[in-house]
């Protein structure tokens, strides 16, 4: 793959096994296929979060940490944080006088957070208008495509058609960027549900392999198999869904829905082939993760900052110029 691809993540701390292989482990891959900016999404907590803003500057260091510890490379990429570069909010302010808000209260994930997100007043000006700041952060780097699960289509989309109406107004500065999907495998954390650290149901990418243990051997499995000697079915089993199938060969899969049907084998047994293969993907990382320092994750952004602010300010003299702002 050629061209600029974008990418960025809310600073929510450290990263789980969810954050690894939903996007992680993608942006990875990406960075030696494409001129890759990875960013953190400081600006974007705010728009849920803006009564409580306490933690995100640890949470960015711990963050880019992991980033690093699972395989981002600065001599690859461009590591860098939003609110550094200030252009992003210029382009912000510069695109929201040109995007209609009816574009903006037909956004689904707006909708659906107005109305899971009920302890928080979610009524302000920054919440309705984040899809613009996220189409910023993608036009100031004139990306190619976007990494994406499935439920952000929209907001690429939305991106496009934004980046369509400046070149229609003024003049075709900015590419049109792709949607690329990304095979995310659904990660559920060990209640079930999806993995978040809000959930307390995450599996850290730097925990200890006696915490991973423990945690994964507790993981709800089918609630048919309340006794050793019940059979179950492991397609209702949250761990075989989500760990087993990702983390097993075809081999152990066979062992595990066998061992299951028949009652042949426990859950705890079950799960053990499982635990080994996790603890063997994430053993490395933690090992690179435990040799890092607070003060590498700020070099690399200060070093990503830069190079970010250069991109951003070449492309910012064009919109000004297009507009007719002062330089």
């Amino acid at each position: 793959m050629k061209g600029v691809v974008v990418s960025g993540a809310r600073p929510t701390g450290r990263q789980h096994l969810g954050n690894y292989h939903g996007a992680l482990k993608n942006w990875v891959r990406l960075q030696v296929e494409a001129r890759c900016f990875f960013f953190v999404a400081d600006w974007h907590a705010l728009t849920t979060d803006y009564a409580a803003p306490a933690d995100i500057d640890s949470n960015t260091i711990e963050m880019v940490l992991d980033w690093l510890a699972v395989g981002l490379d600065p001599e690859r990429c461009t590591i860098f944080r939003q609110s550094a570069v200030k252009e992003h909010a210029e382009l912000f302010l510069l695109l929201g006088m040109l995007t209609p808000v009816p574009w903006l209260e037909r956004n689904p994930t707006y909708k659906e957070q107005r109305e899971q997100l009920v302890e928080r007043d979610l009524s302000t000006y920054g919440f309705l208008g984040y899809p613009v700041l996220q189409a910023a952060d993608v036009l100031l780097y004139k990306a190619a495509a976007v990494p994406v699960g499935i439920d952000q289509a929209p907001h690429i989309e939305l991106t496009r058609e934004i980046a369509r109406r400046f070149n229609g107004f003024y003049c075709p500065i900015f590419p049109e960027p792709q949607t690329l999907l990304t095979d995310s495998p659904r990660i559920v954390g060990t209640d079930g549900r999806k993995m978040s650290k809000s959930y307390d149901n995450a599996v850290f990418l730097s925990e200890p392999a006696e915490d991973v243990d423990r945690k994964l051997s507790r993981m709800i499995t089918d609630p048919r198999r309340a006794r050793r000697t019940d059979p179950g079915e492991p397609g209702d089993c949250p761990a075989y869904l989500s760990f087993h199938r990702l983390y097993c060969t075809p081999e152990e899969l066979r062992w595990q829905e066998e061992g299951c049907r028949t009652a042949s084998i426990g859950c705890l047994e079950c799960k053990r082939v499982m635990i080994a293969r996790v603890q063997a993907d994430l053993e490395p990382i933690r090992a690179r993760r435990a040799a890092l320092r607070p003060a590498d994750a700020r070099d690399v952004l200060e070093a990503g900052n830069a190079g970010a602010r250069a991109v951003a300010q070449q492309t910012m003299a064009e919109v000004r110029d297009a507009m007719g702002c002062a330089r």
